[in-house]
C-alpha cells in the first residue's frame, strides 16, 4: 500500500490509452472515474491519459496539461490540414499523425507510393517556432513509406533527381534520388533535444523493415512493397553521399522503420530513440502520480500480444510495479492469461465483456459497460 492512502481515502491512478474506434484516452479515465466513485464516493482518482507515441499522444499531452498549439500544415496528399501539437514550457509533444496520419487520407482513400511526410516537417518546424528546445515526437498510425523524406525536405534538405529536378513525394519517387543535401538544414535542430518516441523497433528496410511489416495496412500491394523497400534503400546510399556511412547505421537502428521509415529520418537529425510509453510517462509526469495513489488502472482496447511490445498498459505496469504500486487492466478484449499478466505486472484484467456478453452493446454502449466493469474493480480492489 502507498503511504498516500494508509490514513485517508483510497487514492486511484487511472493511467489508461484509449479503447480505439470507441473511447479516446481522456474519455476512459472519465468513465472509470464514474464508476469508481458510484461504489466509493469518497475514493480519490487522479487521471493520466496514456499514449505510446501513435494517436492519442497529443491528447494524452493535452490531457496533462500541455498548452494546445494548433498549425496549419501539408496533408499526406499535399491539401492543407489544421494540426495540432502540445507544448510546455520548452517542451513539445508533436504526433506525426496530425499531420501525416492515416486519419488525415480522405475515405476510402489509400496512397501507399505518394503519400509525404511533408507536413511532419512543418509540424516539428512550428514546434521550433514556439520555442521548443526538446521535442517528444510521436510517431506511428501514418499513411506514409517515404522514409521521413518529405519531412527533411520541409525542415530545408534538397533530394534531386538526375536532372536536377527536385524528388517527387512519397516513398515510391525516392527511387529517382540521385543526390541529397542536408547542408540547409533548419540550424535550431541542432540546439534541440529530439526524441524519437516509438513502439516498434523496425529497421527501415528488408523482410522486417517498413514497407514489408506496415506497407500492407497504407494499401501496398506486393509488388508496391517490393518498389518501396527498394526505392528506400536506394534512399539509404543516396543519403551516404552526403553524410557517409552514418546513413547506413541509421538505416539498420531499432525504429528506423517506424511509420513508415520517418524514424530513420529522424535518427538522422539525431533523434534518441525510446519506447514511447516510457517518454510519455515522464513527460505526463507519471514517477511524481505514482507517490500519491496505492492502485493504478491501465487499460487499452485490446490487451493481447501487442501490449507486451512496448504498448501503454505494458509501459504503465512496468512502471507501477517498479515502485511498488498494484496494477489492474480494464479492456475491450482480453487475449493474455492470467499468468502472462502477471508477469507483465498487471494483477488482474477486467474486458468490458465480464459486465456485458454482447460484444455489440461493448462497442456501442463502451462508456457507460466501462463503468459497471469499474465498479467490479472496486468490490475487489478498494472495499
Amino acid at each position: 500500500m502507498a503511504d498516500a492512502a494508509a490514513d485517508g481515502p483510497r487514492r486511484v491512478l487511472v493511467a489508461a490509452d484509449k479503447f480505439k474506434g470507441t473511447l479516446t484516452a481522456a474519455e476512459v479515465s472519465r468513465h472509470v472515474a464514474a464508476g469508481l466513485r458510484r461504489a466509493v464516493p469518497d475514493v480519490v482518482v487522479e487521471a493520466l491519459p496514456v499514449a505510446d507515441g501513435g494517436d492519442g499522444t497529443v491528447a494524452a499531452a493535452l490531457a496533462a496539461g500541455f498548452a494546445r498549439h494548433e498549425t496549419r500544415v501539408t496533408g499526406p496528399l499535399g491539401e492543407g490540414v489544421t494540426a495540432v501539437l502540445a507544448l510546455r514550457g520548452t517542451t513539445a509533444v508533436v504526433e506525426m499523425a496530425e499531420a501525416s496520419g492515416l486519419r488525415r487520407l480522405p475515405p476510402g482513400v489509400l496512397a501507399p507510393l505518394t503519400a509525404s511526410t511533408y507536413g511532419s516537417g512543418e509540424l516539428l518546424r512550428a514546434a521550433l517556432d514556439a520555442g521548443a528546445r526538446t521535442i517528444v515526437f510521436g510517431v506511428g498510425g501514418s499513411a506514409t513509406t517515404d522514409g521521413g523524406a518529405g519531412m527533411l525536405t520541409a525542415l530545408g534538405a534538397r533530394f534531386q533527381r538526375r536532372d536536377g529536378e527536385p524528388v517527387g513525394p512519397g516513398g515510391g519517387a525516392l527511387a529517382e534520388a540521385a543526390s541529397a543535401d542536408l547542408s540547409g538544414l533548419d540550424p535550431r535542430l541542432a540546439r534541440t533535444g529530439l526524441v524519437l518516441a516509438a513502439d516498434v523497433d523496425n529497421p527501415l528496410t528488408g523482410p522486417s523493415g517498413a514497407a514489408a511489416v506496415y506497407g500492407p495496412q497504407k494499401g501496398a500491394s506486393p509488388r508496391d512493397i517490393e518498389t518501396l523497400d527498394a526505392a528506400l534503400a536506394h534512399f539509404v546510399r543516396v543519403l551516404e553521399g552526403a553524410v557517409g556511412g552514418r546513413a547506413a547505421q541509421c538505416a539498420a537502428a531499432p525504429g528506423a522503420g517506424a511509420a513508415g521509415g520517418i524514424g530513420f529520418a529522424a535518427l538522422l537529425l539525431g533523434a534518441r530513440f525510446r519506447p514511447g510509453i516510457e517518454v510519455l510517462l515522464d513527460a505526463l509526469g507519471f514517477a511524481a502520480a505514482l507517490e500519491r495513489v496505492d492502485l493504478v488502472i491501465t487499460g487499452e482496447g485490446s490487451l493481447d500480444e501487442q501490449t507486451l511490445r512496448g504498448k501503454a498498459p505494458a509501459g504503465v505496469a512496468a512502471a507501477a510495479r517498479a515502485a511498488g504500486r498494484e496494477v489492474v487492466a480494464v479492456c475491450g478484449r482480453l487475449a493474455l492469461s492470467p499468468e502472462v499478466l502477471e508477469q507483465a505486472g498487471i494483477r488482474r484484467a477486467y474486458p468490458l465483456t465480464d459486465v456485458e456478453p454482447d460484444p455489440a452493446v461493448c462497442v456501442a454502449r463502451a462508456g457507460p459497460v466501462l463503468e459497471r466493469v469499474a465498479e467490479r474493480v472496486t468490490r475487489d480492489f478498494l472495499v
